[in-house]
């Protein structure tokens, strides 16, 4: 007599994959906290303009004490025009993530095309391409992207820029090493065989499986896109009239903040900058772990 399956009982194939993926994360402590700081400052970004009036951000309409200590009225105190520095933390938010998300996601696709091309192809064209990314490797990372954000200019979309053209070749050395342990599989030797094309088996065959390395490889790259944000902005590379993480502490910096001992100007945005960073961080780490447990129990 054959059981009868009971509609409902058991998941869909499609989302089996999912659903093992979030039990595997959810027994990561470290990865939970991590995203939960994420949802938090995430939420909070996303809500500023809901509780913060421009005026709260504006320096000629600041009505508060200059650099004032931190009080019942205003949290971690004012800056020198006499603004919330609360209120700076929260706004900033908005521009560091954005630009650090926005990095992230053309690094990903500039490294992951260029690995997906040199590997699946190899050859003159994939050594050409390797020998490219080693180029960009051996210079200084941080230096070429002071250098394009200066020649294109102040302002968020050349530090996009900068970070995207500078950070991509970790991905691409990556991404080319998986797609060679991925060709060398018989069902991709299958697909060849029965006549699919380039286009057919890198989307189709190698990509999917190359995708959780590109996923942990995303998640870690935003943190370090922040910091190269942070960085930039801190020098003055950044949009003059936004509110940044950046350029916050080099506003702090330039007030004399550092010398007449407002360190409720300056320490806020550089804490929000370690939070948001570890969170990342975090929450990459637990990725890498769920979807490659080898790796996370040598680590």
């Amino acid at each position: 007599m054959t059981a009868v399956s009971v509609p409902g009982t058991s998941a869909p194939p499609r989302l089996e994959p999912l659903r093992r993926f979030a039990r595997g994360f959810a027994a990561q402590p470290g990865g939970v906290t991590g995203l939960a700081v994420l949802a938090v400052v995430t939420a909070l970004a996303l809500a500023a303009p809901l509780f913060i009036h421009p005026a709260d951000l504006n320096v000629v309409d600041a009505t508060g004490p200059s650099l004032a200590p931190p009080s019942a009225k205003y949290w971690l105190g004012t800056d020198q025009p006499g603004r919330s520095v609360l209120l700076l933390v929260i706004w900033g938010a908005r521009s560091s993530l954005a630009i650090g998300v926005i990095a992230t996601a053309c690094t990903i696709v500039i490294g992951s095309a260029i690995g997906l091309l040199a590997g699946h192809f190899g050859g003159i064209a994939g050594r050409v391409l390797m020998a490219v990314t080693d180029w960009f490797i051996a210079l200084p990372a941080l230096p070429l992207a002071i250098a394009l954000a200066a020649v294109l200019g102040q302002g968020d979309t050349s530090i996009t820029i900068a970070i995207a053209v500078t950070s991509w070749t970790a991905t691409a050395r990556i991404v080319r090493a998986q797609t060679l342990a991925v060709e060398a599989r018989p069902f991709v030797e299958r697909a060849h065989a029965l006549g699919a094309g380039h286009r057919q088996v890198m989307l189709r065959q190698v990509l999917p499986n190359v995708a959780p390395l590109i996923l942990v490889s995303s998640t870690l790259t935003v943190a370090s896109a922040i910091l190269t944000e942070t960085t930039l902005a801190f020098l003055g590379l950044g949009n003059p009239t936004d509110v940044s993480w950046g350029a916050m502490i080099n506003q702090a910096v330039g007030q004399g903040a550092v010398t007449r001992g407002a360190w409720w100007y300056l320490l806020p945005p550089g804490v929000a900058i370690l939070i948001v960073v570890l969170g990342f961080t975090l929450t990459g780490r637990a990725i890498e772990a769920v979807l490659n447990p080898r790796s996370g129990a040598q680590s």
